[in-house]
């Protein structure tokens, strides 16, 4: 079978086109095009299957691969010809059915059945066109300035055949003799007429006299219209924050369902909800941060329904389950350590119960079968962690290297942990169980699920343990300071290994993006900045303030020299410290401050050795109640200029964030000041974005082709100007929260949004509407008249009007998505709304550790009965266009 290749491509000097060939998952084999007439490359292959798929790429003079397509393509082709000449179109990642081709659009396509397109040998040209229609009624069709396509003719369109979710084909025999013009049309079945053409030039495709070939016009790129493209609206709220009348104080998979029908009512086509993995490192409070899971993979048992167990309570439990459950669903906000262990000791008693007839189940023995490369090993870390009382595998008396052989003899059956382990897997099994039946039950409905992917992994988690060559263990990720603290952040979680992920082309992620996918539709990347560089600090530091971008260009010793700056290893790289400094820390304490340090020669102080760090003074002081003391000291020990990194046997320098604040600049000479200030500005602003770029797209693309979910990145904070260049080439939605905008402004209006774009008023992380309204009054009259169009004085209180137009705001504009935290949604509607505002936040970043535990005020069964607040939520959703 012979196949004549063409595409269309502006190459630069010495660079040529190649068309790389898979066939029945061997090596891809790379043939090189020729260059033809208007940029057009041309390849003959022989092929000698009926299926194929390839990429098309592009080399320089040493054969180096300079540029690959994004998104590869497929084709089957009919019995009935032996040639094929295939006009193609170089496929990018940003073309729509690149993106909206997506589990979304299976949702809402429910129960879609391929047609099929008949290709007969009369035939001249097939042509196929990619893309994704959210309208069940509607269907692509195309006319065009010859008789045989119609002549321009609305009653005369070639209607084409949906063979897959997003692909239309349609066979035609176009006798003419000379190029035609054609476009692609929508076509309304239900109206049976054409409702619009797609916008732009005229297409063009060319005759074909030789009736043995047949021409595959393989079109990319629907122009469509903004009405025409997908949107949605959705509601925002972590499983944990669920509240049903027969919770157990806590937000459960089940849950899902009866909020599901609640967004069905309201026209709400998206659940978005907060990570849901397991978290349990100490069965305390602090566990109750959804970010720092001890498995990428395991489910958090908090989210398991006693009551919808494969085995009921044993009956001498039932009245103590029953009370525990009303104590706990009383409380307005989540008491963690009461429901998780009250959790467990219904869960063990089940279990201790029926364990003869689980270790026979078929289906469990199946789950863990098909889940044991990541089941073992947690199940295994779980019993461990309960056992040595910490998640430290390091403090751990056995077992404290993972080694695969030894650990899987937990699971034979003459072990002693042998029912521990099985325990932690069948509880796994469970929950798999409930939230597959949920997101089931969700996708029945035409509801979509949104889920959030955590940058970092918890530093004692079964990854950390079982793979630590992928991880950078001496180091822990933050972020710089933002609108939320101006200390920065530290997760304390270690930091990637890239170059390790690398070799086995970042399986890693691959792997953690499937699992996903069998729950989620969509998913939200939790500070995607991270894959173009992550903040890190060592060790040594607690406050997110001695952290530097890594990767970065760094400064050397050489620039510093070449910019005629006195550098001086003491006084850049430690904490400059004089008796002015000491008595505006520290005041009427200076004395005890002392203390912690020496005098030098010239009469400035450093640190003692046993207090030069942060992690060093935090420690000393980890009993003491003197927190502001201890909080000036190791902000004393932050009063650095650069931070040091060791690298290729080199010390270099990064500039401390706001390096122009610290206490150390302004006791430098202005000379000096004008140099590093320079040095600060092209260190974070102009010098990285190259290297930033280059990081991003040799990691997203590879990761991003391995899922069939809707990416959303969240790029709030310190953003590149590489981060949007990035996100726009790989079509990866961004996120615009309404108070925190890129721009140098206080607001954006929402109106402004385009497409790729998820739309919101608040998020998790800020406080809500109401609390926001009154955290500053100037800002607040500010946001009231211009944003809001409103005349006069704010009013002290946001009022449910006020709310219900900052909801339609971001409704009413050209965003894909537009979601809101449910506590936005109560905010219109003064009956609803929660009387106690100060307790629906749900974190607060500049806190850490904060306690996660904010619950709806409402049972969901309560919203089913608003009636009227339902249908006003839906007529907004049907008035937006996005229903």
């Amino acid at each position: 079978m012979k196949l004549y290749f063409s595409v269309r491509y502006i190459t630069k000097k010495g660079e040529s086109l190649f068309v790389s060939v898979i066939t029945n998952g061997q090596e891809a084999q790379d043939h090189q095009m020729q260059p033809s007439d208007f940029g057009v490359w041309k390849a003959e292959v022989d092929h000698f299957s009926k299926d194929i798929s390839y990429k098309y790429l592009v080399k320089n003079e040493e054969n180096t691969t300079v540029a690959v397509e994004d998104v590869g393509h497929q084709l089957s082709f009919p019995h009935t010809y032996k040639e094929f000449v295939i006009i193609d179109v170089w496929n990018k990642k940003n073309f729509p059915e690149n993106y909206l081709t997506n589990k979304i659009l299976k949702n809402k396509l429910t129960g879609f059945k391929p047609e099929k397109n008949s290709i007969l040998k009369k035939h001249t040209h097939l042509f196929k066109i990619f893309a994704p229609i959210y309208h069940s009624n509607w269907k692509i069709v195309l006319f065009g300035s010859s008789e045989s396509l119609g002549s321009w003719s609305y009653d005369k369109v070639i209607i084409f055949s949906q063979t897959d979710f997003g692909v239309w084909e349609a066979s035609v025999e176009i006798p003419e003799n000379y190029p035609v013009e054609y476009k692609y049309c929508i076509y309304d079945t239900v109206e049976k007429k054409v409702i619009d053409v797609e916008s732009g030039a005229n297409r063009l495709v060319y005759p074909n006299s030789n009736k043995e070939v047949l021409h595959i016009v393989s079109d990319h790129y629907f122009k469509f219209k903004s009405y025409q493209m997908y949107h949605d609206a959705g509601v925002a709220v972590p499983v944990f924050s669920l509240r049903t009348e027969d919770g157990f104080g806590v937000g459960e998979f089940p849950d899902l369902k009866i909020l599901a029908d609640w967004n069905k009512a309201t026209g709400l086509g998206i659940i978005q909800i907060l990570p849901i993995n397991d978290t349990t490192a100490n069965y305390t409070w602090t566990d109750s941060y959804p970010y720092a899971a001890v498995s990428v993979y395991a489910l958090h048992p908090q989210y398991l329904s006693l009551e919808k167990l494969d085995y009921v309570l044993p009956k001498n439990l039932v009245e103590e389950y029953n009370a525990q459950k009303d104590e706990l669903n009383t409380l307005n906000l989540i008491d963690y350590e009461k429901m998780i262990s009250g959790k467990w000791k219904f869960i063990k008693q089940v279990f201790e119960e029926q364990k003869e007839n689980i270790f026979k189940d078929r289906n469990f023995k199946k789950f863990i079968k098909d889940n044991e490369t990541w089941l073992v090993p947690y199940s295994a870390f779980c019993v461990l962690r309960d056992k040595y009382k910490t998640p430290n595998f390091g403090e751990w008396k056995t077992h404290k290297k993972y080694i695969a052989g030894k650990i899987s003899q937990l699971f034979t059956i003459k072990n002693k942990d042998y029912e521990a382990v099985m325990l932690h897997s069948w509880v796994q099994f469970q929950l798999h169980k409930q939230l597959k039946d949920a997101v089931d039950y969700m996708h029945g409905l035409g509801i979509s699920i949104k889920g959030d992917l955590p940058i970092g992994i918890y530093r004692y988690s079964v990854e950390a343990w079982t793979e630590p060559e992928l991880f950078g263990m001496d180091f822990q990720a933050g972020a710089p300071p933002d609108q939320f603290t101006d200390l920065g952040q530290n997760w304390e979680f270690p930091t990637y290994n890239w170059e390790a992920m690398k070799n086995d082309g970042y399986q890693w992620w691959k792997n953690r993006f499937k699992a996903l996918e069998q729950y989620f539709d969509a998913m939200r990347i939790d500070h995607i900045l991270g894959f173009f560089r992550i903040w890190r600090m060592p060790i040594s530091a607690t406050q997110g303030i001695l952290g530097y971008f890594y990767p970065a260009m760094p400064i050397t010793e050489d620039e510093f020299k070449k910019l005629h700056l006195p550098f001086d290893f003491n006084r850049y790289c430690k904490p400059f410290i004089n008796d002015e400094i000491l008595n505006k820390y520290f005041g009427e304490n200076e004395d005890s401050a002392l203390e912690y340090l020496d005098i030098n020669s010239d009469q400035t102080y450093y640190f003692k050795p046993q207090f030069d760090t942060q992690r060093k003074i935090s420690n000393h002081f980890k009993n003491d109640e003197n927190t502001e003391f201890t909080e000036q000291l190791i902000s004393l020990a932050a009063n650095v200029l650069f931070l040091t990194e060791e690298k290729d046997r080199e010390t270099v320098y990064h500039p401390r964030f706001n390096i122009y604040k610290t206490e150390s600049y302004q006791f430098l000479s202005d000379g000096e000041k004008r140099i590093i200030y320079n040095l600060y500005h092209d260190y974070f602003f102009k010098r990285q974005d190259g290297l930033w770029y280059a990081q991003a797209m040799e990691k997203l693309p590879v990761i991003l082709n391995a899922t069939e979910m809707l990416i959303c990145g969240e790029d709030l904070g310190l953003v590149p100007d590489c981060v949007p260049v990035v996100m726009d080439e790989l079509a990866i939605i961004a996120l615009k929260v309404q108070r925190m905008p890129s721009e140098n402004i206080p607001f954006y209006n929402p109106k402004i949004a385009d497409y790729m774009n998820v739309v919101t008023a608040s998020s998790h992380d800020s406080s809500t509407l109401r609390q926001w309204w009154k955290e500053d009054s100037a800002l607040t009259q500010k946001y009231y008249n211009q944003q809001l169009n409103q005349y006069g004085e704010a009013p002290e209180n946001l009022m449910p009007d006020l709310a219900e137009i900052i909801i339609k705001q971001h409704l009413y504009n050209d965003a894909m998505l537009a979601i809101f935290p449910i506590q936005e949604f109560l905010a219109t509607e003064e009956t609803l709304s929660n009387p106690n505002l100060d307790i629906e936040r749900i974190n607060n970043p500049a806190v850490f550790p904060h306690y996660w535990r904010y619950r709806m005020h409402l049972n969901i069964e309560e919203l089913h009965k608003a009636e009227n607040f339902n249908e006003k939520i839906k007529k907004w959703i049907e008035d937006s266009g996005r229903l």
